[in-house]
C-alpha cells in the first residue's frame, strides 16, 4: 500500500472520505495540513533523525531482523562482533532548549493573524533546561530493541552463557545518555537471553560483569586531542563554510519565508533560530511520535533540504572530511577495534575459546563520523561548501542517513571452513545500522581479514594519536585543511 493511500485512510473522516489526486496525496482537517507534515521532513533532520528513517520496517515491527539473507553462508561462522553505537533518542541539549524558548517567545510577542501562528502560540513549551541531552524513554527502547535484533541476527555470539560468563565487554562515554543507552542495551539483551523482564536498566548487583565501563579516551577521543580542540572545536574560523551558508541566498530566502509566516520581523530571526524551529519538529516526532506538530508546518520539503545541508556542513567540517585532524583523532579507537579482531583471530588459530566475542562500545555521532571518515567511507569527490548546495543533492555525506539516533557500526569477524573456502579462513563484514556496508577500497560486502589489515596498514602502523594531536603550530592555524 502506498504512503498516499495509507495517509488517506488514516486521516480522512470515515463519513466523508474524499480521495484527492495531485502531485502529493494529502488530507486536511480545518486549517491544519496533513498528519505527514513531520514524516515528509523526517529524512532531512540530520543528526536529529530517528533510527526508523534508515530502517522504515521497524515502524511496523521494532524487533524485525532485516537483510539476514545477505550475511555470509553457513560455511562461515561468526567469531566476534566489535561495535561502535550511538546513544538512543535524547532530549535537546540545554543550549538547544534555550534557543527553542527564544524562538517560541518571538512567536508569542510578534506572531498573529494566521491559524498556524495561533497553533504555535497555543503549543506548550514543555522542554526544560534540566533535560540537557538526557536519554528519553524512546531512547531506552531504541537500545533494548537493538539488543534483541542483534542477538537474533547473531545467536551464536549473543548467548546467555556468554553473558553469564562475562564474555562480553560494554564500554561507554561518560555522558548520561551513553551510560543509560548501554544499560538499556544490556537489559534488552538479558531479557532476550533469559526470558525475564528486568525493567529499563540493569542493576550492577544483578550482573556485575555487565556493568558499563566508562572510557572517554576511546568514546570521546575528540575531547582529548589538543590539536582538534584548538584548531577546530574552539576555532571561530573553522566553520567558515557553515557561517557563509547561514548568510547565503538559500538561508536568506528561508528566513524571509519564516518571517512572513510568523509575522515576526526578519531582523529578529537568524539561521540558528530557524534551524532550532526545524529541530523542534524533529524532537516532537522522535520523542513523542507527534507527526502533525505545528512546528513542522512551518517548513516544506525544499526547506528541509536546505536545513539538512546546513547541518551537514557543520558535521562535515567539524567531524568529517573538512580537516584531517577530525578523523585522525580517532586512530586509537580504530586500532582498538583491530586489536580485538587480531586477538580473536590469534585465539582461533590456536583453537582457543574466543575470550571476547562481543565488544559493544557506546558513544556519540561525534564518535562515529570521524571513524567512518578515517576509513574513507561516505566521501564525496568534492568537499561540501556554502556555494555547492545545488551541486550536492546526491552527496554521500548525509549525516541523517549515516548517524541517526541509535546508529551502529559493526565489525563482524568470521571463521570459514577451509575445505569449502581454501586460503580464506577469516573474513570480515561491516554493517552500518544493520545493513551491509561495502568496503571503500573494493565496494564488496566481504573482505579477507588479512587483506583488510593490509588495506588499513597505514592506520594500524602509522597513526599515532599522541603525535597527531600535538599542537605544533603556535599560530593555531588550520594547516591541514583538505
Amino acid at each position: 500500500m502506498s504512503l498516499a493511500l495509507t495517509t488517506y485512510r488514516r486521516c480522512a473522516p470515515k463519513t466523508t472520505q474524499i480521495l484527492l489526486l495531485s502531485a502529493t496525496w494529502f488530507c486536511s482537517v480545518g486549517h491544519t495540513s496533513s498528519y505527514i507534515d513531520g514524516l515528509r521532513l523526517a529524512p532531512y533532520f540530520g543528526t536529529k533523525t530517528r533510527y526508523e528513517e534508515v530502517n522504515p520496517f521497524l515502524l511496523e515491527n521494532p524487533l524485525l531482523v532485516h537483510r539476514k539473507q545477505d550475511l555470509l553462508p553457513g560455511d562461515c561462522t561468526p567469531l566476534q562482533i566489535v561495535s561502535v553505537v550511538r546513544h538512543g533518542t535524547r532530549y535537546p541539549t540545554q543550549k538547544q532548549i534555550r534557543k527553542m524558548k527564544k524562538m517560541y517567545n518571538l512567536i508569542l510577542d510578534y506572531g498573529g493573524g494566521t491559524d498556524l501562528v495561533h497553533d504555535l502560540q497555543n503549543w506548550t513549551m514543555w522542554y526544560e533546561d534540566w533535560m540537557d541531552g538526557q536519554l528519553v524513554k524512546k531512547g531506552e527502547q531504541d537500545m533494548r530493541n537493538l539488543a534483541v535484533r542483534l542477538a537474533s541476527l547473531f545467536p551464536s555470539l549473543f548467548t546467555a552463557e556468554k553473558l553469564k560468563l562475562c564474555n562480553m565487554t560494554f564500554l561507554t562515554s561518560s555522558k548520561h545518555r551513553c551510560v543509560d543507552s548501554t544499560k538499556a542495551f544490556i537489559s534488552g539483551l538479558q531479557d532476550h537471553c533469559f526470558g525475564v523482564s528486568r525493567g529499563s536498566v540493569v542493576e550492577a548487583e544483578d550482573a556485575p560483569c555487565t556493568e558499563p565501563v566508562v572510557n572517554d579516551s576511546l568514546m570521546r577521543f575528540f575531547d582529548h586531542c589538543e590539536k582538534f580542540v584548538v584548531q577546530v572545536e574552539d576555532n571561530d574560523t573553522a566553520l567558515y563554510e557553515l557561517d557563509k551558508f547561514k548568510e547565503g541566498p538559500e538561508m536568506q530566502q528561508l528566513r524571509g519565508k519564516i518571517s512572513a509566516l510568523l509575522n515576526v520581523p526578519e531582523q529578529e530571526l537568524n539561521a540558528d533560530l530557524i534551524q532550532v524551529a526545524f529541530f523542534t519538529c524533529s524532537f516532537e516526532l522522535a520523542i513523542n511520535k507527534i507527526e502533525n506538530s505545528p512546528w513542522c508546518k512551518l517548513f516544506d520539503e525544499e526547506d528541509g533540504k536546505v536545513l539538512e545541508y546546513l547541518n551537514d556542513l557543520k558535521q562535515y567540517w567539524k567531524r568529517g572530511y573538512g580537516y584531517n585532524i577530525n578523523s585522525r583523532s580517532s586512530c586509537n579507537l580504530f586500532q582498538h577495534i583491530f586489536h580485538h579482531l587480531e586477538t580473536a583471530v590469534t585465539e582461533s588459530k590456536r583453537s582457543q575459546k574466543i575470550s571476547n566475542p562481543v565488544v559493544m562500545q557506546f558513544g556519540h555521532a561525534e564518535t562515529l563520523l570521524p571513524l567512518l571518515a578515517l576509513m574513507g567511507l561516505f566521501k564525496d569527490e568534492k568537499p561540501l561548501t556554502a556555494a555547492s548546495f545545488s551541486l550536492q543533492s546526491n552527496r554521500r555525506f548525509r549525516s541523517g542517513h549515516i548517524v541517526p539516533y541509535a546508529s551502529n557500526l559493526l565489525f563482524v569477524l568470521y571463521h570459514c571452513d577451509l575445505a569449502k573456502t581454501p586460503q580464506e579462513e577469516y573474513k570480515v563484514q561491516l554493517l552500518l545500522n544493520e545493513n551491509l556496508l561495502p568496503f571503500p577500497h573494493s565496494q564488496q560486502s566481504v573482505c579477507l581479514y588479512d587483506d583488510l589489515k593490509e588495506q588499513y596498514s597505514h592506520l594500524l602502523d602509522g597513526c599515532y594519536v599522541k603525535e597527531e594531536c600535538k599542537l605544533l603550530n603556535v599560530s593555531h592555524g588550520l594547516e591541514d585543511e583538505l
